[in-house]
């Protein structure tokens, strides 16, 4: 569960890590592979270390250069035992025939051999070595977020070539219309009000007193995190507890008609379950770690089409909340301005282009879904 294979590799029970689930970026959408045992279509005749190259070194058992929709990039610190024990399992699962569809990228990026080049400019192979200054519970934290836990893959920002900006690294990044939130310490989009308790809390159960999971992140919640044992969640949160503050600017206050309008559209749409005094179960918008987030994408994506919380087996109260898409694009973008900068919170105002751009893009990828 530490790597999260499920996430990616399973597009349901019946399929469990047969592949065809899309990664979309700007240079195109990539299908996961197959990785049960089947011998034609999976990794049925794969070697143990054939798949700790892939795992090491991000090259398939052909000898061709992987994309880094699979997170080589970090799994390269994952120990040989690791890799072997994982492979192990995966040969006990059930072979599933089932090829995954031809990846759809633009030109040049469909030239598999430029992946060479990449790895070049942006991997860097190595085995995972412990910081002896550190506690051994530090170090165990280190070896999953930046090994298997792939942490690294949503929450830093890409640059044009999808390689990481390790300058700004786990202060947030955006991919396929979500923002993962900064985990640096940071006081209000990041970690710096969380003790390790919180974190634990929300990794186990998706949700705490600063943050519910949504998008990709819930997901993770769902598929791994919440499966983990208690040592190793609290070995990750004391890890990210060490991360410090990113340097922020002040954001700029939306307009007081963004504010009143945006207030109106909060108490007719919003306030019967965010403002309710048994509102437990729904999100505390007061200082929401991912409401005030630097890029507002995921807010404003939660309101156009609605979200439930994590399912998890350590969570046995879920909450749901409807689309509000038939609002307008002024309606929504005000809204999430107004949670935004309401009950202490401050952050940047959306626009109704931001809004507007979104709700074509979903449109776009729905439509492009069989």
């Amino acid at each position: 569960m530490l790597g999260d294979c499920a996430g990616c590799h399973s597009s349901g029970a019946d399929s469990a890590y047969s592949g065809g689930l899309p990664f979309t970026a700007a240079f195109g959408t990539v299908y996961s592979p197959n990785i049960t045992p089947d011998r034609t279509t999976g990794i049925g005749q794969w070697t143990a270390g054939q798949f700790y190259r892939a795992m090491h070194e991000g090259i398939a058992a052909n000898g061709a250069p992987l994309y880094p929709a699979f997170p080589f990039v970090y799994f390269t610190h994952v120990s040989r035992a690791d890799s072997d024990a994982i492979f192990a399992y995966l040969k006990t699962l059930k072979p599933v025939r089932a090829a995954p569809p031809e990846n759809k990228l633009v030109f040049p990026f469909n030239l598999r051999a430029l992946m060479w080049f990449w790895d070049a400019l942006f991997f860097k192979p190595g085995a995972f070595h412990a910081d002896p200054s550190k506690s051994a519970q530090w170090n165990r934290g280190d070896y999953i977020v930046n090994g298997l836990g792939h942490c690294a893959a949503c929450h830093t920002p890409k640059n044009a070539l999808f390689g990481d900006e390790t300058s700004k690294a786990f202060t947030g990044g955006t991919e396929e219309y979500w923002f993962s939130a900064n985990l640096r310490g940071n006081t209000h989009d990041g970690l710096g009000k969380w003790n390790v308790a919180d974190i634990v809390t929300y990794l186990r159960t998706g949700r705490n007193s600063y943050a519910s999971a949504a998008g990709s992140m819930q997901e993770k919640v769902e598929q791994s995190t919440s499966h983990m044992n208690n040592a190793d969640l609290t070995a990750i949160a004391v890890y990210l507890k060490s991360l410090p503050p990113w340097p922020e600017q002040a954001p700029s206050a939306p307009n007081q008609h963004t504010m009143q309008l945006g207030q109106a559209v909060f108490v007719e749409h919003c306030s019967v379950c965010h403002l309710a005094a048994d509102s437990r179960d729904y999100p505390k918008l007061a200082g929401d770690t991912l409401v005030m987030g630097r890029d507002p994408l995921t807010v404003e994506r939660i309101i156009l089409e609605g979200a439930q919380s994590a399912v998890t087996p350590n969570a046995k109260t879920t909450f749901s909340m409807p689309s509000f898409a038939a609002l307008s694009d002024d309606d929504i973008a005000a809204v999430a301005s107004y949670i935004r900068n309401s009950w202490g919170n401050r952050a940047s105002p959306v626009s109704r282009g931001d809004v507007a751009k979104l709700r074509k893009a979903l449109q776009a990828a729905n439509s492009a879904v069989p």
